[in-house]
């Protein structure tokens, strides 16, 4: 999924600039006569639903984080295994040496696997207290997935929040633990059924020790929800997946269990989180009328709004068009928002 979405930025950012080079002024003029069609409209200029590109809404994001190695400058130590044996590589973590810095700018940077960079917490931050990863998309998503890549082992027990009121309230998307009901009061792997899906799980997977490094946890808004098949009628899931920020909290590290040795120092040195990507997927919530987002004079992300709708999210009608109620855009109808009349006096888009 990443290799996909760097290749198609990759493949646009290259095709726009031999277009461009190669085009010349007339390339440009013969742009600038032939805009292309609308996709919030047919070829005969009539809605349709039309939605904003699917992205990775985090790249690029500032996180804010409660803990970051490096203030002041401390030893971490990498653990490997081969076979029975176990050994430590130790390095510095220093936040004035941009060699040797590990910062939350690294979560959100493009993730190259041949240049891994990770953000990485102080060492040893243990339950009870807990490390948090907050980002806000800007406006409402509607999201698909969240997942993180791990330079250290995946936690033992963390959760993934969301918002809806860019951050003045949190409710859970899902739990991961080894001890979902000591650490959650929640079930290991609960059914999802009818009555409940729009609540968290908590489930045991991924957050094994194994691997060292490299582990990833991706969690699917949607996957095993019963009405996922019929979302474009299930006002629930629709709400379900909304969200205008994401916060990951880590609450429990995995240890060897030799943070009590004789040499517990350094043993602790080789607990902290770490992670090289934290990506949030989905699309820029429009209702299904509008094809992309865009800053507006304020520089806040908002729908382009077609369909004589209005709002950050399409979510309203425009003024004098209020003659049906507003309406999400859906497969089979664009649930246009409709005015008394139309400019040639028709009743455009009325049902009579």
């Amino acid at each position: 999924m990443i290799r996909i979405l760097v290749a198609c930025v990759s493949m646009v950012s290259i095709t726009a600039m031999v277009a461009g080079g190669r085009g010349g002024y007339g390339m440009s003029m013969f742009a600038a006569q032939s805009s292309p069609p609308d996709p919030c409209y047919d070829e005969n200029g009539n809605p349709r639903r039309c939605i904003p590109d699917f992205v990775n809404s985090a790249f690029g994001k500032d996180v804010r984080v409660s803990s970051t190695c490096g203030t002041p400058a401390s030893r971490y130590c990498v653990v490997t295994e081969k076979g029975e044996e176990r050994s430590r590589d130790c390095n510095i973590c220093d936040a004035t040496d941009p060699k040797k810095t590990h910062p939350p700018a690294y979560l959100t940077d493009l993730n190259n696997p041949h240049n891994l960079t990770c953000w990485q917490s102080e060492n040893y931050v243990q339950y009870p207290q807990n490390v948090t990863l907050t980002l806000s998309l800007g406006k409402k998503f509607e999201v698909t997935y969240v997942s993180l890549q791990f330079c250290s082992p995946r936690p033992e027990s963390m959760a993934i929040l969301k918002s809806m009121d860019y951050g003045k309230t949190w409710v859970p998307f899902q739990f991961y633990s080894t001890q979902c009901k000591k650490m959650y009061n929640k079930p290991s792997k609960a059914a999802i059924t009818k009555q409940n899906e729009q609540e968290a799980i908590c489930t045991d997977s991924h957050t094994d020790m194994q691997p060292l490094t490299g582990g990833l946890i991706a969690f699917s808004t949607l996957d095993g929800r019963p009405s996922a098949h019929d979302f474009d009628n299930s006002p629930v899931l629709q709400d379900w997946v909304t969200a205008t920020d994401i916060k990951v909290t880590f609450n429990r590290l995995h240890t060897f269990g030799d943070e009590n040795e004789d040499d517990s120092e350094l043993a602790r040195d080789s607990y902290f989180y770490a992670v090289s990507d934290l990506q949030v997927g989905g699309r820029c919530k429009c209702n299904g009328h509008a094809s992309k987002c865009v800053k507006d004079r304020e520089g806040n992300l908002v729908c382009e709004c077609k369909h004589n709708t209005a709002g950050p999210e399409c979510d309203r009608c425009k003024p004098f068009h209020y003659d049906r109620p507003w309406q999400r855009a859906t497969a089979r109808e664009a649930n246009e928002c409709v005015g008394e009349s139309s400019a040639d006096g028709s009743l455009r888009g009325k049902t009579l």
